[in-house]
């Protein structure tokens, strides 16, 4: 465990470290939490901004939604399907520090239906492409109702969540942060990688 993730655990004054995959199965994947450094180099993108609306998919104990909201102040939402991971999510509702605000929803992914305020969604790896395919019907039926400017950041992709985000008309490649360089071994999933509906238009094509 590196410093990094025990201090912002301590200043964000919240429990997010470890992994739990005690209900994780082929189609929803176990609890790890984003690198905080990871986290960092988002909120540095300037593509997250106050008057923006977070919505973390697969949120577990909120550590994206928690560090987002500090960093940027946009609102967060996180969604969480496992009921004990999700009781971990309330606790540290009510322990975060007051700039930290993030509201979390126990509900599956594919039956969320999003507010029409949401313009940011955040994936780290948190489900199948199954599920995803469902998870992006609800995104583009909830653009089509409110048109807006959307940007998906995707954590960690897979090659299968690649692919298939490639394949989605609506979607258009905006771009990629690279994280490799955080940390050893230079894998190339180390990276988010951002579609976007709307008004952002694409920019390069996107290297597997």
């Amino acid at each position: 465990m590196s410093d990094k993730e025990k201090s912002w655990d301590e200043l964000l004054q919240i429990k997010t470290i470890g992994r739990d995959d005690l209900n994780a199965d082929r189609y929803r994947y176990p609890y790890e939490p984003t690198p905080y450094s990871v986290l960092e180099r988002l909120a540095d993108s300037g593509l997250i901004r106050e008057g923006d609306m977070v919505l973390d998919y697969g949120c577990g104990k909120g550590r994206a939604s928690f560090f987002l909201s500090h960093q940027t102040k946009a609102a967060a939402t996180g969604i969480e399907y496992d009921e004990h991971i999700y009781r971990d999510a309330l606790e540290n509702r009510e322990n975060a520090v007051l700039t930290a605000k993030a509201e979390f929803v126990l509900t599956r992914a594919e039956e969320y239906e999003l507010p029409s305020g949401i313009n940011r969604c955040y994936f780290f790896n948190p489900f199948s492409v199954e599920i995803l395919r469902r998870v992006m019907a609800r995104i583009i039926d909830s653009y089509y109702e409110n048109p807006r400017e959307m940007l998906l950041f995707f954590y960690y992709p897979s090659d299968e969540y690649i692919a298939y985000l490639m394949t989605v008309d609506e979607l258009n490649f905006y771009d990629e942060i690279d994280c490799r360089d955080l940390f050893e071994g230079n894998d190339r999933r180390e990276r988010i990688l951002i579609f976007s509906l709307d008004r952002y238009e694409a920019e390069d094509e996107i290297i597997p």
